[in-house]
């Protein structure tokens, strides 16, 4: 799979199923994650580093092997503690990030 640079702080590269999609992503420290919603639901794996989530009002901090599921429609953003490499699978798949229309991450976001 190639490398997508979304922005100066995100890369990530995924595969979709018929129903599912998983994505590596890598985070530089400081990357933010701006909040948003999706109808997916998430499944997050920490790899390496620390990754802050707020998910509704509810805010921790994720690290290697920590897992976290966020429901479909769920709010929620991150902030990179340190570098971060995570396993991210949304169902169903996120056709925004097939198509280019994540304008939420596509900024220089620190």
């Amino acid at each position: 799979m190639p490398a997508e640079q979304v922005n100066d702080f995100f890369s990530r590269k995924f595969v979709t199923g018929k129903n599912v999609m998983m994505a590596q992503i890598h985070l530089k420290r400081g990357a933010v994650v701006p909040e948003h919603h999706h109808e997916s639901e998430q499944i997050s794996n920490i790899i390496s580093g620390a990754l802050r989530f707020k998910v509704a009002k509810e805010e921790f901090v994720l690290n290697a092997g920590e897992t976290i599921v966020i429901p479909s429609n769920v709010p929620h953003s991150a902030y990179a503690e340190e570098d971060v490499v995570a396993i991210d699978i949304f169902s169903p798949i996120r056709y925004d990030w097939l198509d280019g229309s994540d304008h939420y991450l596509r900024t220089k976001k620190r």
